[in-house]
């Protein structure tokens, strides 16, 4: 395996399938299936998930409410999601731990670094809820947070495209696809990865995103083992 510890950040709205909202237990069962080919080989899995499926809180904050109230509720969406995934994880025989940054201890365990990166080290796959446990922060850049401080080798952004494109693959048929890009020219050409606050942190700390269609089954395994799939993002 190309990568020894991984950090996977999913969105919340890859979790509804083909449904309107909410969570698809096939498609859970998939991400399951896949995660556990990987742990099988040894590979160490730390996963962000966002809350997208379930409640945005700029989407609440453009109706009238609360900004602060409203990313509260996104941090809740997000253990809501990370539940369901440990469900189907250890449906499928992977031992996993749901840690939260905001306390839920009747539910999952608070942020501890050394205990997650414990966790890591005897083959358990760690989830990581509640964002950085603050508003205003995506859960992109929970994701380049949590993959530092547990020393991960790489992000891997599953989504619904297979990679970074010069315009939107789904509006233009013209656009055409990186293998690899600079964290510079991804500024240079505006293009859109993450947040600026996550990109701007990744390329601080020089921590390569590979951006990749997760829905497709077996491209969490190739991406790992080190296989063109996806765009590489690095320095």
């Amino acid at each position: 395996m190309k990568y020894k510890r991984i950090l996977l950040k999913l969105s919340g709205e890859a979790l509804m399938g083909k449904r309107q909202y909410g969570i698809d237990p096939e498609r859970l069962s998939e991400y399951a299936n896949d995660i556990k080919q990987i742990t099988d080989l040894g590979v160490e899995v730390a996963i962000v998930i966002g809350g997208g499926n379930i409640f945005r809180g700029v989407a609440g904050a453009s109706n009238g409410m609360d900004r602060v109230q409203g990313d509260h509720m996104g941090m809740l969406a997000t253990v809501i999601n990370g539940l369901a995934l440990q469900s189907a994880l250890e449906n499928a025989n992977v031992p996993t731990r749901l840690q939260t940054a905001i306390k839920i201890n009747e539910v999952a365990e608070p942020f501890i670094r050394r205990k997650a990166m414990r966790h890591l080290e005897k083959g358990r796959v760690v989830i990581f809820g509640g964002g950085t446990g603050n508003p205003y922060f995506t859960t992109d850049s929970a994701a380049v947070l949590r993959a530092i401080e547990i020393e991960a080798d790489v992000i891997l952004k599953g989504t619904r495209v297979d990679g970074i494109y010069t315009a939107d693959p789904e509006k233009d048929s013209n656009a055409i696809k990186f293998d690899y890009i600079s964290f510079d020219d991804v500024l240079k050409k505006g293009l859109k990865v993450m947040d600026t606050t996550a990109f701007t942190l990744s390329q601080e700390n020089k921590l390569p995103i590979i951006v990749f269609d997760m829905n497709k089954v077996g491209n969490l395994l190739k991406v790992v083992s080190g296989e063109n799939i996806g765009t590489t993002v690095n320095v």
